[in-house]
């Protein structure tokens, strides 16, 4: 299975795959978003450490059962051969209603066929109030011509 684009990476197709990425996780389906990792992949999420598509999925249908009316921006920050990292931001609000804005880094490690073989993000969350949410687009992947977090100022 080959999962474009693939190592090693260029500017352009390291930012290009930080937004496919972000793409398939502002769809919230966690079966499809493992399937971009290998199946032994290893990830290190806050103080979680897991591996294996079957924990990628449990854990992204446990994050998204929590983070409702999640939404995401990544933005690449550096890359080299088959290494990429990235920024990014989401947000979200809890069963409560209390909104968050989540501020992280990843780094990412890929195969030689595009998947990725380790994921490793730290993150934290800010409280914020519905007023200043920035991520204002219907549900799903951020429309192409919605500004990215450079350009939100974030």
């Amino acid at each position: 299975m080959s999962r474009p684009p693939l190592p090693p990476f260029t500017r352009e197709t390291a930012a290009l795959k930080a937004r496919l990425a972000e793409d398939a996780w502002n769809a919230r389906e966690p079966e499809r978003v493992a399937q971009a990792y290998t199946e032994d992949s290893r990830w290190r999420n806050r103080a979680e450490f897991f591996a294996g598509r079957e924990a990628i999925v449990a854990f992204l249908q446990r994050k998204w059962s929590r983070e409702l009316d999640y939404r995401l921006i990544k933005e690449l920050w550096a890359f080299d051969g088959n290494r990429i990292a990235v920024r990014f931001q989401y947000e979200f609000h809890d069963e409560s209603g209390n909104w968050f804005r989540s501020h992280g880094n990843e780094q990412w490690e890929f195969d030689e066929h595009g998947l990725m073989r380790r994921r490793e993000a730290s993150i934290n969350d800010v409280p914020i109030t519905e007023a200043e949410r920035k991520f204002t687009w219907p549900l799903g992947p951020r429309p192409k011509d919605y500004p990215g977090l450079t350009e939100l100022g974030l």
